[in-house]
């Protein structure tokens, strides 16, 4: 064993260990809820008035079915405890526990078997396609079923090469594996249509909403036949995908992988036998497309689960009758550049080589900065370096896809969070996922950075416009002015802030300058 090996096998052994000193915290007994899924009967426990089952298996284990399509777990005789969450995926981010068994989810629920049909709030966690998990404290749904009279459901599945590694080209065994992590979450939303009454929730009335990488994967879910009628209402936030992997350059990654692994062509089947660990090892290849970053993992144009872009030509023609909200945060790149302390410290010198590799579309950094500091002749180097990346390579999937939407006659609800927590001196400003603790109202949980006094008011704001759109499709909360719907005239969208506002095509000019370049989404 290496010593990086060993380093990472304590490290595990310790998270393992802490994961089961911590299984007693919600202790069963004969008073904690027990509620009957199609698969057998689970038992939570309660927090606060709500009741609570964590690592509710919805799949089997995936190890035998590497690659290929999950299928649901067989059904089990007795009572499960349903009190701690899930294995995550593997891969190569610090989680508790991880294993190919991770097909699991977890239900927040006021009430079971009360026949009172609440939304259903089934949210997809973020960590593009590679990481994260659905157990992040901020993800925890007590505190939205309160408030709303809401269910809530977060959800496990397949990441990375075991969700998204597309072999179809070699082998027709492996026809659905370059969408296998979406393929988990049909299965998921399946369980949540078969299950989700006797936790007291309308299976008629499911809405998804999910952050980052979970937003990318929802438009992704509005464009797969397999996910029609499985949910009625989305809502993305940071997360968008207008186009998705092609199959050859996914074919190009795979062979990537497979390269790095050293399996030629004929020896491809090892692949499904060896140790999860060796594949997660190899995580970071270097992508043989892009020019930067290890391999884009992404769902892929196969033809077979996928037959079309998600945001490309146009919005998908399945997902016309769904209401949508999109949305994105003020700085969002400053999440991914403002842990280098250089970037706050740029000359005008510097800003056009530093532009260069980071807006990710093909542009000329120059007339952009000039451009810009005409817009803002007071803003720093700095500050035109956070704004110029956040609208050229985060933003610019969001405007495409309410574009789209709004010339399909389907207009999407769209926000922009404007609102800067003072924490760090307010240097982050709205950074991306800060939406995250504000919507589900968990701004006192651990990695929660929403601080002082107009924090809550703020998560107020945004839980409720989740919880009013989750009930009726319309995001009209009492806290905000009458929130209408995004069309090309005008480009309504609501400011979250303090106060909260409409504003009609915000940036309006950014929007602009960066459409005149062909937008390919990276990864594609």
């Amino acid at each position: 064993m290496t010593e990086s090996n060993r380093r990472r096998f304590l490290q595990q052994s310790i998270l393992l260990a802490s994961g089961m000193l911590g299984a007693g915290a919600h202790a069963a007994s004969s008073t904690s809820p027990v509620a009957m899924t199609r698969h057998g009967r689970v038992r939570g426990y309660r927090d606060d008035g709500i009741q609570v089952f964590k690592g509710v298996r919805y799949g089997a284990d995936t190890a035998a079915r590497r690659f290929m399509a999950p299928v649901a777990p067989l059904a089990w005789d007795g009572v499960r405890d349903a009190l701690e969450h899930g294995a995550s995926s593997p891969q190569s981010s610090r989680e508790d526990a991880v294993s190919e068994d991770c097909l699991f989810l977890n239900v927040y629920t006021p009430a079971l078997r009360d026949g009172a049909k609440r939304p259903v709030m089934v949210y997809i966690h973020g960590g593009a396609y590679n990481n994260g998990s659905g157990s992040s404290p901020l993800y925890d749904g007590v505190r939205l079923c309160r408030r709303g009279d809401v269910v809530v459901v977060t959800v496990n599945h397949r990441l990375n090469a075991f969700g998204y590694l597309y072999l179809a080209r070699h082998d027709d065994l492996y026809a659905d594996s370059g969408n296998a992590g979406q393929l988990d979450l049909i299965l998921a939303l399946r369980w949540v249509r078969d299950n989700i009454a006797e936790f007291g929730g309308d299976p008629a009335n499911v809405t998804v909403f999910g952050q980052s990488g979970g937003g990318a994967k929802i438009a992704t879910l509005m464009a797969m036949p397999a996910a029609a009628s499985l949910f009625h209402r989305a809502a993305t936030m940071s997360g968008q995908q207008v186009t998705a992997s092609g199959p050859l350059n996914a074919t190009l990654r795979a062979h990537a992988i497979l390269d790095t692994l050293k399996l030629p062509p004929e020896r491809i089947g090892a692949i499904r036998t060896m140790p999860f660990q060796r594949i997660v090892e190899v995580l970071g290849t270097r992508d043989p497309v892009l020019p930067f970053g290890g391999v884009s993992f992404a769902p892929v144009l196969d033809e077979r689960n996928l037959l079309r872009h998600p945001f490309y030509p146009d919005a998908p023609g399945q997902s016309a009758h769904i209401p949508m909200m999109i949305g994105n945060t003020h700085d969002e790149i400053r999440a991914f550049l403002g842990g280098d302390p250089a970037n706050f410290a740029l000359s005008w010198e510097q800003l056009p080589a530093k532009l260069a590799p980071n807006m990710r579309v093909d542009i000329q950094p120059e007339a952009v900065i000039a451009a810009y500091r005409k817009l803002y002749p007071s803003l720093s180097p700095s500050d035109l370096f956070f704004k110029i990346t956040t609208a050229s390579r985060s933003w610019r999937g969001a405007i495409i896809e309410a574009e789209e939407r709004a010339k399909s006659g389907s207009p999407a609800f769209v926000y922009q969070l404007n609102w800067a927590t003072p924490k760090d001196g307010g240097k982050f400003g709205a950074p991306h996922a800060s939406d995250i603790q504000l919507v589900f109202d968990n701004i006192a949980k651990p990695g929660a950075t929403a601080i002082g006094p107009q924090a809550q008011t703020m998560a107020d704001m945004m839980s409720e416009a989740f919880i009013a759109f989750a009930r009726s499709g319309v995001p009209a909360a009492r806290t905000l002015p009458r929130w209408e719907a995004y069309d090309l005239a005008r480009r309504q969208t609501m400011i979250f802030d303090v106060p909260p506002r409409m504003e009609d095509d915000p940036r309006g000019a950014e929007r602009r300058l960066f459409a005149k370049v062909p937008y390919v989404q990276p990864g594609s």
